[in-house]
């Protein structure tokens, strides 16, 4: 069963309790690294009650006084900003700022009966700022990269894998235009330097139709003086420097030069 289905079965008696943690975090949904498939489910009580126990359930009493209930699909979860300050004491420092981005992004495109950002920026400062718990401290380490603008886990990833390279912060997801219009709106762009970075996954080769509009969208930008750099995920996956290392010389190239 999935981490839904267990959750659904689980919340028919449940009582007084919320779903937190990485259980939350799955169910909102927000994107994590991949969990064990006997991933114990979350669950929440304020004190005086007792920790809910039981085969497959992580129970936790949790006095936080800004913890709030948020129905989605039909659960009760613990709110984006708690599930954030929550997973600051389990995840990678990466994997915290990921969720975070999720967290604060506005999409393009959003729908009526789900709002964005799940959670403002300025929110989620404030409730990091308030947090003395547990994880406090990478909570903050987090925020401080957390950013408005990317559209996906593994966008932030490669966005701080080049900051660790010491090289500068890209602008997130923005439109470049040539003569004839929209050229696309490009994942990691660095304007000053006429480079633009895009990350492929697998459906960018396994999708004809993605594929012959990577081409159009590639050509356009060498004619408009950009210089695109393709970073396919299977690359990322193997050799993340190596990656850095090829935004590294497009940078050189467009006139960047390195910080003494």
């Amino acid at each position: 069963m999935t981490v839904e289905q267990r959750a659904r079965a689980y919340a028919t008696v449940m009582q007084r309790s919320l779903f937190c943690g990485v259980t939350a975090a799955r169910l909102w949904p927000l994107d994590l690294p991949a969990g064990r498939p006997d991933e114990s489910l979350h669950v929440a009580v304020r004190p005086p009650a007792h920790a809910p126990r039981g085969r497959g359930v992580a129970g936790h009493s949790i006095a936080d006084p800004e913890l709030r209930g948020v129905r989605r699909g039909g659960l009760l979860l613990a709110d984006g900003a708690s599930v954030f300050v929550q997973l600051a004491s389990v995840l990678s420092l990466e994997d915290l700022v990921a969720v975070g981005d999720a967290l604060v992004l506005a999409p393009v495109r959003s729908r009526a009966e789900d709002p964005r950002p799940w959670v403002p920026l300025r929110e989620l400062r404030s409730r990091v700022g308030a947090h003395d718990g547990r994880g406090a401290r990478v909570a903050r380490q987090a925020l401080a990269l957390v950013r408005e603008g990317a559209e996906s886990r593994r966008e932030t990833l490669l966005r701080l894998v080049l900051l660790s390279a010491s090289l500068p912060a890209p602008e997130l997801n923005v439109e470049v235009v040539d003569a004839a219009g929209l050229i696309g709106r490009i994942d990691l762009l660095y304007p000053r330097w006429k480079v633009a970075v895009e990350y492929e996954g697998d459906h960018h080769r396994t999708d004809r139709a993605q594929w012959d509009r990577d081409l159009l969208r590639y050509e356009r930008l060498v004619a408009a003086g950009w210089t695109p750099v393709r970073i396919a995920g299977t690359s990322f996956d193997g050799d993340p420097v190596a990656c850095a290392d090829r935004v590294r010389r497009a940078l050189v190239a467009g006139g960047w030069q390195a910080s003494a």
